[in-house]
């Protein structure tokens, strides 16, 4: 009965190495901070949503906060999924300062883009005269071409586009953050984004069913082994 357990328990161990290594694939896990996506080769999921390819600047170059201080964290919203980034996006009194995201988001085989939805929080003083707008554009990777557009800002905190084009599977968003400071300041803390899918797997991911079939062999191989040991 002991070497039996001890069987299984190698067997099972070998099973969910597996599956560990298989989600291991996806890259830097959220949440995390924007400084670690800005790694070259850097990526992160959210269900069927691949995010990679980040960049950040801002214009005064340097001006706060640093990608270190935007957290970055799956977003769930009702059936759209996606991505939000939290920090301390901000122009002082009179100040202007421009942000600029950017990241290509893809889906697997069979899976294609339907819509996407921005939504934003705005820190706007009562009195003051500071606007903040936040404005997207997305690109078909396959075609190169922009197949919608996005704004929202401090009368109109969420919208939605339908993405046009059939089948698309990899978009390149570039998202500017326009923050003009006014008389007593603004700003912006959380920028949500989420997206829609339609469709479904072609086909298994091979590396996942890979790795799976190795922990099944495993199992497999453990309990013949059982057997052939338990009947000498």
């Amino acid at each position: 009965m002991k070497r039996r357990f001890v069987f299984q328990a190698m067997a099972v161990a070998m099973l969910v190495g597996g599956l560990c290594a298989a989600d291991a694939r996806a890259g830097t896990l959220l949440p995390t901070t924007l400084d670690q996506l800005l790694i070259p080769g850097a990526t992160t999921s959210n269900g069927d949503l691949t995010f990679s390819s980040f960049t950040y600047s801002t214009s005064p170059t340097g001006s706060p906060p640093p990608a270190s201080d935007v957290n970055v964290k799956a977003f769930n919203g009702g059936t759209e999924n996606g991505i939000s980034f939290q920090g301390p996006f901000q122009a002082g009194p009179m100040a202007t300062v421009d942000y600029q995201i950017s990241y290509v988001v893809s889906v697997p085989a069979g899976i294609h883009f339907f819509d996407a939805a921005l939504s934003a929080t705005f820190n706007l003083p009562i009195g003051t005269t500071g606007t903040v707008s936040i404005g997207e554009s997305f690109t078909d990777l396959a075609t190169g071409s922009v197949i919608g557009t996005l704004q929202v800002d401090g009368n109109h905190p969420s919208a939605t586009t339908f993405l046009s084009g059939p089948g698309v599977e990899g978009i390149l968003v570039q998202k500017d953050i326009l923050i003009n400071g006014g008389s007593l300041g603004a700003g912006v803390s959380f920028i949500n984004q989420g997206y829609s899918l339609q469709g479904q797997h072609t086909t298994p991911e091979p590396a996942s069913m890979a790795l799976l079939g190795i922990g099944m062999t495993g199992l497999l191989a453990f309990r013949r082994f059982f057997k052939k040991t338990s009947v000498a």
